[in-house]
């Protein structure tokens, strides 16, 4: 695809939804609750104990 072409279609992202309908917008404790959601699932397997760990060596 033209890079021009996709920058074109990117700055239209946000862009179909008025900001005073987007749900983190009119609510920031779903937003911080969506975070740590967000957090949890990536960074899940740091949070496990060394018993949980596979043995090392």
């Amino acid at each position: 695809m033209d890079p021009e072409r996709q920058r074109e279609i990117a700055r239209k992202g946000g862009a179909s939804v008025p900001s005073e309908k987007r749900s983190f917008s009119q609510d920031r404790s779903l937003a911080a609750q969506a975070g740590r959601k967000g957090g949890e699932a990536s960074h899940g397997s740091r949070n496990k104990t060394d018993s949980d760990a596979p043995p090392k060596g």
